[in-house]
């Protein structure tokens, strides 16, 4: 049996998935695998059982990765499974910025008590007048998940549109409108675009990517749009550029102290994902990923281990290895297990960062000697044995 505690509410379409294998565990210490949302998780002490957690959303800014990856806990997250209800809410953000429609709809609320509403609507609206997204150009950086679908949108709506991601997949450039202009530097986007969506990461060379420097590079008037994480924009930076009328309006997902008193920002409190869809699918998918893996050994969308994956064993036993990315460790594995005469009839070894994972089927099934063999070597996190 295979305890799961949720941290959270999680979507019951995404539960429902579990078989009678698995059982809701009322503790975290007593629990196999931790299903998660937003619960902050880095004050947590967690118990040598517990084996992997899986969050439904893609964010894990609540999870620590680093000690998880030290203890042998694999951590999932659900990329793509929200992303339309993002890309939904980003199009609406081009709205919102082209269109003075939130100041507008504030505007009346303060004068619904005050009489003939009607008669100083038609006098005043011309105050909240803006321009249509049809014919603008539009700049997406990333065209991931979200960025891409974006993109196709956009170019439905009429609009001309540019995009820029070097580490596009093969699969998400498939799926692009072949009118989407490609172009190789962020550069090109600032210096043409009349509305911009950022969809990267939040990486360390991409924090405050949208800083000075690319302001300066901008068109006088730029609407600025980021669904993607805070820090990718440069508030400071983004204060003086909305001031001088560089930047007319800056749409975020992630309000903070600064932003959200900001005259020209439209703070949305982070909603992208926010959508019965969206936390279904995330919950699916986290479920799907723990059974996999709990089950099968394999491990895919993990953010602090590689990504591996044998299928469903059919050989006499598997072997799965958690371990640090250091020199000789495969040839150390293999060892043991010819020591104790086992034939390994597959093998598979993975690496990401400085951790790695190894999955080996055997012909004959695995001693505890060997498991313990196992366990001894130098770097090693976890050893699970599958069947």
């Amino acid at each position: 049996m295979y305890p799961i505690h949720y941290l959270n509410s999680i979507s019951p379409k995404g539960t429902a998935l579990f078989t009678d294998q698995y059982t809701k565990a009322e503790s975290a210490q007593d629990a196999k695998a931790i299903l998660v949302r937003s619960a902050a998780m880095h004050d947590m002490e967690f118990s040598p059982d517990l084996r992997a957690i899986a969050r439904a959303g893609a964010g894990v800014n609540n999870i620590p990765l680093d000690r998880c990856a030290e203890q042998g806990i694999v951590v999932f997250n659900t990329p793509g499974a929200n992303a339309n209800g993002v890309m939904e809410l980003a199009l609406c953000g081009m709205l919102l910025g082209s269109r003075d429609i939130v100041a507008g709809i504030n505007w009346v609320q303060s004068i619904k008590d005050t009489g003939d509403i009607a008669k100083k609507v038609e006098k005043g609206k011309s105050q909240f007048a803006g321009t249509e997204i049809a014919h603008k150009k539009l700049g997406v950086i990333g065209l991931g998940a979200i960025g891409g679908p974006l993109a196709n949108a956009a170019i439905k709506l009429g609009m001309e549109v540019y995009g820029c991601d070097p580490y596009i997949s093969i699969d998400a450039a498939w799926h692009l409108d072949s009118r989407i202009i490609p172009v190789k530097t962020r550069d090109e986007i600032y210096a043409n675009c009349d509305i911009i969506s950022i969809h990267v990461p939040l990486l360390p060379d991409t924090r405050h990517m949208i800083g000075a420097e690319a302001f300066s590079q901008m068109k006088d008037g730029v609407i600025l749009l980021n669904f993607a994480r805070d820090a990718l924009v440069d508030d400071d930076a983004l204060e003086q550029a909305l001031a001088s009328g560089k930047v007319k309006r800056y749409i975020t997902d992630f309000p903070n102290d600064k932003t959200a008193n900001i005259q020209g920002v439209v703070a949305i409190p982070h909603l992208g994902a926010s959508t019965e869809e969206s936390e279904d699918n995330c919950a699916k998918m986290a479920v799907k990923q723990l059974m996999n893996y709990l089950e099968n050994g394999n491990i895919i969308n993990s953010v602090n281990f590689p990504t591996i994956d044998m299928g469903v064993c059919t050989k006499a036993s598997r072997i799965l290895l958690l371990h640090r990315n250091i020199p000789n460790s495969l040839g150390q594995f293999t060892a043991v297990v010819a020591r104790d005469n086992l034939n390994i009839s597959d093998l598979l070894n993975r690496s990401k960062g400085g951790y790695a994972v190894t999955m080996l089927d055997l012909d004959t099934p695995a001693s505890q000697t060997v498991l313990d063999d196992l366990r001894s070597i130098e770097g090693v996190l976890r050893v699970r044995l599958i069947k």
